[in-house]
């Protein structure tokens, strides 16, 4: 039997939180949550702190989920004040990097995978690494195809003589004459730079170069190096002009790789997301010049009960926030930006040195509807249902998360769910002519029953047989109190019972204000009502969503039962054998397994009582059932006696 909880602290603890959440300004900032243990477990930025920060301790019944868990653990808050949106955004960033807390999203980035570094140094270098460093050096990536990336590097070197030496080439150095040429100065795929038959001026804008096919200005670099060879070829510099003649081809041959995905030559960043339970995954692809440069992906875990607009921004701050590259004139999305994270987002962006916008144009966020560029979003979208699949079976194969069992997808289809019914809670009452009443909740979780969370009740409040008051008292002690921060809230509910008893639950958790779906299964027909719904329906016999809910309500029942039989059982004990001097609940219990029943026990020999309490008491039990028969003795063995053994 579950103990009421004390509300006591928890009122005295909301108080003090709504008293400090009052007191905060109206002004941008970030928010730290804490639990009783100091440690922070969500961080969030607001535009209001003190409208964002009240939002959270109104009536805990309006949240769902994480959210709802989350709420029930805040034993304090802290806040730091910012002077604009855009400061309050990168600051939450930091500190979810630097915190990790419990409840916020969490992005994994793509940290593992390689980016193109050109060094900040004279005569810098082109090479692969993993690690981001704030040294001024530039950073392209990150890759997340090795295919493409080998294509890259190839373009790079066959196209462009980049040095591939380490070493420190400083003016005072070449001009010491420190160090001499290579085999790749020989083989035409370095200039000579160190020992000067470069100078750092040419160096540098074959650099340029480099920047500019890295950021997907193909077109625009095969003008310009075509003009360049014109002119060399007026000079009559004919070896120079041959050079730029094998530039300019493997540029052309490089272009004719690349997908075109827009007919109009325009600078677009196309985010897509796809998500599944409490995973998510984010795809980009980086579109210059009308032609798919490439693409890049972030795994979101925690995610479950987050708006789709949450996760949407926290995927396009995290992406240019943290990665390097610049930001194009338009940005695609599958849906509308929060308008509060939108104007952050867009200052951020409008504001930073890393804009590639000819004539200062301001950075645009669309959302296709139809057409070419809808297909564009759609196409992303796909690439990221596609990766998460991948992720989340090396995630089962790993052992991570549990293999997704095929009846809570036709559940979810066949009820016509949000989102897939990972954790369902089913309950059923019992009692003997309205004796011993109580009730069961049973937690079947990703479709196999989780006993550790099962709860039984004892009802108190019942007087006579009443299975509506029944239900009611069970869901209000299951989904208030201590039980609704032990565990969390499920994605189903299933009574065992037809329209009234659904109808009862639905009303007892809107009155609870908890939004959940609630179903019935009928033991007769096996039909499913729904709440406020007349008529209910059948599922095909051999559908696995109602093979899955016969399991539920059988498993319910089953738990109901036995408790049910425990506690009459420990009320016949009471009133029967423990009656007897000598005699506890053990050893009555010895008695009963042995000869099954009281009637029996009454019958039992003097020997066969000595093997199991000994020769003293084994008196004492003859002597109780046998004393003088009296009228009233009489009806006392009667009661004894009657159905099965049991005093009713």
């Amino acid at each position: 039997m579950m103990e009421e909880p004390d509300k006591g602290p928890v009122n005295r603890k909301k108080t003090k939180l709504d008293q400090k959440a009052a007191a905060l300004p109206s002004a941008p900032g970030v928010y730290q949550f804490k639990n009783s243990s100091g440690k922070v477990i969500y961080v969030g930025k607001a535009k209001s702190l003190r409208s964002r920060v009240r939002s959270y301790f109104g009536n805990s019944n309006q949240f769902y989920g994480k959210t709802r868990i989350l709420v029930n653990h805040i034993a304090d808050l802290e806040v730091i004040i910012t002077s604009s949106e855009v400061e309050a955004l990168i600051l939450e960033n930091n500190l979810i990097k630097k915190f990790k807390p419990r409840y916020n999203i969490n992005l994994k980035d793509d940290k593992t995978y390689p980016y193109l570094v050109i060094t900040r140094e004279p005569f810098p270098r082109i090479f692969l690494t993993r690690q981001l460093k704030n040294d001024g050096s530039r950073y392209f990536g990150p890759y997340t195809e090795a295919r493409q990336l080998r294509s890259v590097l190839e373009l790079i070197s066959s196209i462009f003589q980049v040095r591939s030496c380490k070493l420190k080439l400083t003016a005072e150095n070449i001009e010491r004459k420190k160090f001499t040429v290579c085999l790749d100065y020989h083989i035409h795929k370095c200039k000579g730079p160190c020992e000067g038959f470069q100078s750092e001026t040419e160096y540098n804008i074959m650099i340029s170069e480099v920047v500019r096919l890295l950021k997907g200005k193909t077109a625009e670099l095969t003008r310009s190096l075509t003009e360049e060879m014109y002119r060399c070829a007026e000079q009559l510099k004919f070896e120079q002009a041959a050079e730029l003649k094998m530039q300019i081809n493997g540029l052309k041959k490089y272009a004719e790789r690349q997908k075109i995905v827009t007919t109009d030559p325009i600078d677009r960043d196309v985010f897509g997301i796809a998500r599944q339970r409490d995973d998510a995954c984010g795809v980009v692809f980086k579109i210059r010049e009308g032609k798919l440069l490439g693409s890049q992906r972030m795994y979101f875990s925690n995610t479950e009960d987050e708006p789709f607009a949450t996760l949407l921004s926290k995927f396009l701050e995290k992406y240019y926030l943290e990665t390097p590259d610049l930001v194009p004139q338009e940005i695609f999305t599958q849906a509308p930006l929060a308008e509060e994270e939108w104007k952050a987002l867009h200052t951020l962006l409008s504001n930073t040195n890393r804009h590639d916008r000819p004539g200062g144009k301001t950075i645009r966020f669309i959302t296709p509807q139809r057409g070419e560029k809808a297909k564009l979003v759609e196409m992303c979208e796909e690439n990221a249902r596609h990766h998460l699949q991948e992720y989340l079976t090396e995630k089962q194969k790993r052992g991570e998360i549990a293999r997704q069992h095929p009846a809570l997808d036709a559940l979810q289809k066949n009820l016509h769910l949000e989102h897939t019914p990972r954790r369902i809670e089913c309950f059923d009452n019992s009692h003997f002519q309205g004796s011993d009443y109580t009730s069961s909740m049973i937690c079947f979780i990703d479709g196999k029953p989780r006993k550790s969370e099962y709860r039984k009740f004892k009802l108190r409040s019942m007087k006579g047989s009443d299975d509506y008051a029944a239900m009611h008292e069970a869901l209000v002690r299951r989904y208030s109190g201590k039980l609704s921060k032990e565990l969390p809230m499920p994605d189903l509910v299933v009574i065992d019972g037809g329209k009234g008893q659904v109808n009862v639950a639905w009303k007892t958790l809107a009155d609870m204000e908890i939004n959940v779906p609630v179903i019935g299964l009928a033991k007769r027909l096996e039909e499913i009502h729904l709440p406020g719904v007349s008529d209910p329906f059948n599922l095909p016999k051999t559908s696995p969503a109602l093979k899955l809910l016969q399991r539920l309500r059988d498993e319910a029942h089953r738990f109901a039962i036995n408790y049910h039989r425990k506690l009459r059982a420990a009320r016949t004990l009471k009133t029967s054998l423990t009656d007897i001097p000598g005699i506890g609940e053990k050893s009555a219990m010895k008695l009963l397994e042995k000869f099954g029943s009281i009637e029996q026990v009454a019958k039992a020999s003097r020997e066969e009582l000595r093997e199991i309490t000994g020769r003293k008491t084994a008196e004492t039990i003859l002597n109780f059932f046998n004393e003088p028969d009296t009228s009233e003795n009489n009806d006392d063995r009667e009661q004894l006696t009657g159905n099965n053994g049991f005093k009713t």
